[in-house]
């Protein structure tokens, strides 16, 4: 399987799929149906599961409700991992020309995935424990990460660290966004009472904290590999 890397994965956004965004594993859009009897919204799900398998693609992960359709693409690898290749990127512009024509309206700045990151000194030993209790298989560790196959739970990923006494704080939120809406949602933050903590990686991500100090990581594909 051949993998894309971001600025790959970027550069087809910027050439013709507009309608779709690099989030932490997947290529994701959302659709509104606005105006429209949700049967429309249901006919395009169901004409992109009918495009994928004609394509040879495994059916992406869709979710419809309240007039909207998100949709999430990526490729499985042979131990789980989750990875964009080509074959997605055709998919997402057989699914941009059918939203065309069901007249659904492209909105990525809406798009949100919420990643938990755990510091791990060691995740091979912590992995199984996370990947039984959250998806109750221990297969379900993948390289450095934890993947429910039916996406019930958000992607858990063990970030290395030193071995570290407690108290400190292990958890935190990446909170992946479009590009283009990351200064306003940290802007928004800042306005309720957080504080921006770490802006060395930015755009990849910025850190900020709550009031109390806890941190969060709002990211997003600008300036990755």
């Amino acid at each position: 399987m051949d993998a894309l890397r971001t600025p790959e994965i970027q550069a087809a956004i910027d050439e013709d799929l507009g309608d779709w965004r690099k989030l932490a594993q997947p290529l994701a859009a959302r659709y509104l149906a606005e105006g429209k009897d949700m049967a429309v919204a249901a006919q395009f799900v169901s004409a992109v599961a009918q495009v994928a398998e004609t394509a040879g693609h495994a059916v992406p992960e869709i979710r419809l409700a309240n007039g909207s359709v998100d949709l999430f693409l990526y490729t499985v690898d042979s131990v789980g991992g989750r990875w964009i290749t080509a074959k997605d990127l055709e998919l997402a512009r057989l699914i941009t020309g059918l939203a065309a024509k069901f007249q659904l309206r492209s909105v990525p700045a809406e798009l949100t995935q919420v990643e938990l990151a755990l510091d791990s000194a060691d995740f091979r030993a912590t992995g199984p424990f996370w990947a039984a209790l959250l998806t109750g298989d221990t297969a379900n560790t993948v390289h450095d990460s934890v993947f429910d196959p039916l996406s019930r739970v958000p992607p858990l990923w063990f970030q290395g660290t030193d071995p570290h006494e407690t108290p400190r704080q292990r958890w935190h939120l990446d909170v992946w966004l479009a590009p283009e809406v990351v200064d306003e949602r940290i802007a928004a933050a800042v306005a309720a009472g957080g504080t921006v903590v770490d802006t060395s990686e930015a755009p990849a991500y910025t850190v900020l904290a709550d009031p109390e100090g806890n941190k969060v990581c709002v990211c997003c594909s600008t300036g990755r590999d």
